[in-house]
């Protein structure tokens, strides 16, 4: 399945990780609802999804609880980087821009961030 151009949304694991398994590499943030760090990602993945060739998913832990624990979430907002299904890599240091990001997955998945 392609890269889309903007991330999706998730409210359960199971959509989760359909996503995850559908995609060769996905990035998938973990946010709260009333987070202001998270809210301010959201326009930075979408710029990140169009500059990239990896598919970018969101999902609020506190909708499917499970995830708390099954990914290790210790805060928001959380960037968990999936290679074949698999958590390859995560950033987890409050906000990050745009070309933080972007560096995070081309150290990661070098093949999947366009050279310019």
């Amino acid at each position: 399945m392609a890269a889309t151009s903007k991330p999706s949304r998730f409210e359960t694991g199971e959509e989760l990780d359909e996503f995850v398994a559908s995609h060769d590499v996905a990035l998938v943030e973990f946010y709260t609802s009333g987070c202001a760090l998270c809210q301010a990602m959201e326009p930075v993945l979408g710029n990140v999804a169009r500059a990239t060739d990896v598919a970018i998913g969101m999902v609020n832990p506190g909708d499917d609880i499970e995830l708390v624990d099954r990914f290790d979430i210790r805060s928001v907002p959380t960037l968990i980087l999936f290679e074949d299904g698999a958590e390859t890599a995560r950033l987890a240091e409050g906000f990050q821009g745009g070309d933080a990001v972007t560096d995070f997955l081309e150290t990661h998945v070098p093949t999947a961030v366009d050279a310019d």
